[in-house]
């Protein structure tokens, strides 16, 4: 007798190809922003230049045997690594379980955009935190793949008034699925340059960079118009608070300093300090947006539709 295959048991799958796909996107967060080829040459040791062995290059599981050290030279490798790859493998079950069961092509292909998605927004992440940076190979395409998908998968975010008078003019819908992305990228894109715009001419400091704003245009072309502002909104939340803590943790650092060396007001030295580190340091703002466009994709229709019911 033959039994089918529970989806627990399938969800290994997903989270196999997850590592093996989080350990090509380290070579995308090494080489991108250095300007390198992701094909060739072979993964090396970036300290002694050894090649990568193939059996050095089993995700996660190597950096652990390895003992997080390259085998030829010993120095140390980041544990960045093994984060990306564990990130990409959770990432790719959680769009499994959360698209299941895959009952048809439809299914099929969310999953496979939530991938992509997940895959491009995991590498921007991680070059920013690291370079700040969102490089266009990765924003630009990103964002002709999102529109490329909303072909194929409905994208949603419109007023649903507005959905049902396009689809009453006979528009077929995936016409009306691509507007919507357009428009969520559109969206997105403007929002943050006009943001960016105004901090510049308030502070006359760069507040958001071009990056940014590509950013936010593919989030639009895969997510739609409304999850695209809950990602604005709430990233710029986690940007605040980001930024809150920073300067509350540089305050007592440099209170904890004045203090060994007794100078007058070192309170308001010690702020005076502290905001000026927050006016100065560039904060990668990507991180926030592309981690928020994550919880977008999953709880962000709940979100938005519980916080509209309150002023119902």
């Amino acid at each position: 007798m033959n039994y089918p295959l529970s989806s627990d048991l399938l969800s290994i799958v997903p989270f196999l190809f997850g590592l093996v796909f989080g350990s090509f996107l380290n070579v995308v967060i090494y080489r991108v922003p250095r300007h390198l080829s992701v094909v060739s040459p072979r993964s090396a040791c970036p300290n002694c230049g050894a090649g990568v062995r193939a059996y050095d290059n089993v995700p996660v599981l190597s950096w652990i045997l390895l003992r997080g050290r390259c085998r030829d030279c010993r120095h140390p490798i980041s544990p960045r690594y093994a984060i990306v790859e564990l990130l990409c493998g959770f990432l790719f079950v959680s769009a499994y379980f959360y698209i299941a069961p895959l009952n048809g092509p439809l299914a099929l292909y969310t999953l496979l955009k939530l991938f992509v998605f997940f895959f491009l927004l995991l590498g921007l992440i991680f070059i920013d935190f690291e370079h700040h940076l969102l490089p266009d190979v990765l924003t630009i395409p990103g964002s002709i793949i999102g529109l490329i998908f909303s072909l194929l998968i409905p994208v949603g975010g419109l007023p649903h008034s507005l959905t049902r008078w396009l689809l009453g003019l006979r528009w077929p819908l995936p016409a009306v699925s691509v507007l919507e992305a357009l428009i969520g990228a559109a969206l997105g894109a403007l929002f943050i340059y006009g943001v960016g715009e105004v901090y510049f001419r308030v502070r006359h400091i760069e507040g958001m960079g071009l990056g940014d704003v590509k950013l936010m245009a593919m989030v639009g072309a895969f997510l739609g118009a409304k999850l695209t502002l809950f990602t604005i909104f709430a990233g710029a939340l986690l940007g605040s608070l980001f930024g809150l803590v920073a300067m509350l943790v540089v305050w007592r650092k440099r209170i904890a300093r004045r203090r060994r060396q007794p100078q007058p007001h070192v309170y308001g030295r010690a702020w005076a300090s502290a905001r000026l580190m927050l006016r100065y340091y560039e904060v990668p703002f990507g991180v926030f947006l592309g981690s928020m466009a994550i919880l977008a994709t999953f709880v962000g229709d709940q979100v938005v539709d519980w916080y509209l019911n309150l002023y119902r």
